[in-house]
């Protein structure tokens, strides 16, 4: 069965402008608005919070200070997951912004709840890092653009210490380490995004960020997928077990790391992308310039 075009009708064609590919290869983030509908919205937080209930240990990822729960690879924990993987939207924009020849690396479910009374604004945890850190063990400050999250809030974080991710735009740019001014405890220029349910933050793996105070009665919450190239060692999983491979579309199934099989045949290295056709469809390179 050959992959075109035509297994791609569900994806939209959302295009981003000059200056929004601009200001993502300059600093490093980008903010997509209202991406997520109020039913959407709904059934997340309805699935994310019946996993959060439950005894299920399997992928499950806590702080010792009970600041955060959550799981890793829910894609495969709660098929409510299953339509942010190749979402109709937010997977054209990663397109534009990677190129065509993608995997999932990373899907997390991520509960903050409230800082203790008397938590300072200042209180960051995580503190301040960039992803895929073990990539600078090997390549040091040489270390490209090779993972893209797709952060999506399901709480209204509008207001400022809400436990926002926190971004400093441009260090994506900058070396190791980045300076943190004395008697300060971020790096200049940090920056809270101010975020509403269903608004997506997307970030790229060098930018500086971190977890913001979380000053509220509610507990934030959000999932965020990440994609990074074929060749790249996904995070929270290997292979994807059969049970979910069943429920996924040809589109899905590649996204997963499977191989695309254009004729009979699989191709090494995983195959032709069959976001490709798509790519050239809509005038965007299926291979961008590694930054």
């Amino acid at each position: 069965m050959a992959h075109t075009s035509e297994a791609l009708t569900d994806l939209d064609w959302h295009p981003l402008s000059n200056e929004d590919i601009q200001h993502f290869d300059d600093k490093g983030y980008l903010i997509i608005r209202n991406v997520l509908d109020s039913e959407t919205v709904d059934k997340l937080i309805e699935a994310s919070d019946r996993l959060i209930a439950s005894d299920l240990r399997e992928k499950r990822q806590t702080y010792p200070n009970g600041l955060y729960d959550g799981f890793r690879n829910c894609v495969a924990t709660d098929d409510a997951f299953i339509p942010l993987l190749a979402h109709k939207t937010m997977l054209s924009v990663v397109t534009q912004l990677l190129g065509a020849h993608l995997q999932l690396v990373v899907s997390h479910l991520i509960y903050k709840y409230p800082d203790p009374p008397g938590t300072p604004d200042t209180a960051r945890v995580p503190g301040w890092h960039r992803d895929y850190g073990t990539a600078t063990k090997v390549l040091g400050d040489k270390v490209p653009r090779v993972l893209l999250k797709c952060a999506y809030y399901l709480t209204d974080l509008s207001e400022s210490n809400s436990g926002a991710t926190l971004v400093v735009p441009g260090s994506n740019n900058l070396p190791d380490p980045i300076p943190v001014p004395e008697g300060q405890t971020d790096p200049k220029g940090a920056f809270e995004p101010s975020l509403r349910p269903g608004d997506c933050l997307l970030f790229e793996n060098r930018i500086l960020h971190a977890g913001g105070a979380n000053l509220t009665d509610q507990i934030r919450k959000a999932v965020m997928f990440g994609y990074g190239y074929r060749w790249l060692m996904p995070l929270d999983y290997r292979t994807q077990e059969q049970t979910l491979l069943d429920k996924l579309s040809p589109l899905g199934q590649y996204l997963v790391g499977e191989p695309c099989k254009k004729t009979k045949e699989y191709y090494a290295g995983g195959g032709d992308s069959p976001l490709a056709a798509w790519c050239e469809e809509h005038g965007v390179p299926a291979i961008r310039p590694i930054h």
